[in-house]
């Protein structure tokens, strides 16, 4: 019984960091050193991006949910090719009007590693102070009687 236990262990040790971040209006669920298929980004090969729009991050010890996104949490993603998904076919009939249209997609992809998942300390600002904005009150007009 002590096998199955271990072997059970192991398992929860690969996910031991994770993140769930918003990206092409759609959530994913991130994990180091995958890849991952989202909506083609203006990016090239080779290149860096930083995801911001963490909402849930589990590390070894806590799990951190955002409200709604977690602060100071990153995703670093390294764009490794763009390609196109397979084909879908879209059709389109009226009945009883002989109309039909017959179209073709392909969704284009940018295919992603994950190469870090890393949440910053906050560090109090001194220089940031919320500016209070002040209402001038302009004096009515007064109106001459000539």
């Amino acid at each position: 019984m002590t096998n199955s236990k271990n072997s059970s262990n192991n398992s929860s040790e690969n996910n031991e960091l994770y993140a769930i971040a918003e990206t092409s209006g759609q959530q994913f669920w991130f994990e180091v050193d995958r890849y991952y298929d989202i909506d083609r980004l203006n990016a090239k090969e080779k290149d860096k991006i930083t995801l911001e729009k963490v909402l849930v991050l589990k590390d070894k010890e806590s799990i951190t949910i955002g409200k709604p996104y977690v602060k100071d949490a990153k995703i670093e993603l390294e764009v490794v090719s763009h390609k196109r998904d397979k084909k879908i076919l879209v059709y389109k009939m009226r009945p009883k009007k002989k109309t039909r249209r017959k179209m073709g997609h392909r969704q284009e992809l940018t295919r992603v590693m994950v190469k870090s998942i890393t949440i910053g300390k906050s560090v109090p600002k001194s220089s940031s102070k919320k500016e209070t904005v002040k209402k001038e009150t302009k004096p009515k007009s007064e109106k001459s009687t000539n």
